[in-house]
């Protein structure tokens, strides 16, 4: 059975289209790991600093092994944009 993965990312103000399209830019590095299904970026239509990537994976092992697929240039960068720590559950 698969499982969803939710992740909720709050950019600083203003930032949110920069959020969206730097988490873009690796989407294929996530969608090419093993066990990822498919793979989601959304931007809030009510709220432009709120992005939500939406995942589906075969387990969570392999979503938890997918992220030494992301460049950690990536992940820094996008660390700087936020304005709260990011959530994320998984859910079936």
């Amino acid at each position: 059975m698969s499982v969803t993965r939710i992740n909720e990312f709050l950019a600083q103000e203003g930032q949110g289209e920069t959020l969206r399209k730097l988490i873009q830019s690796f989407q294929a590095d996530i969608e090419a790991s093993q066990g990822c299904h498919s793979c989601k970026v959304l931007q809030s239509k009510q709220n432009a600093d709120s992005v939500v990537v939406i995942e589906i994976w075969d387990s969570v092992e392999d979503h938890e092994a997918s992220v030494k697929n992301i460049p950690v240039e990536a992940l820094q960068a996008a660390m700087k944009l936020l304005a709260a720590p990011p959530k994320g559950e998984y859910f079936q």
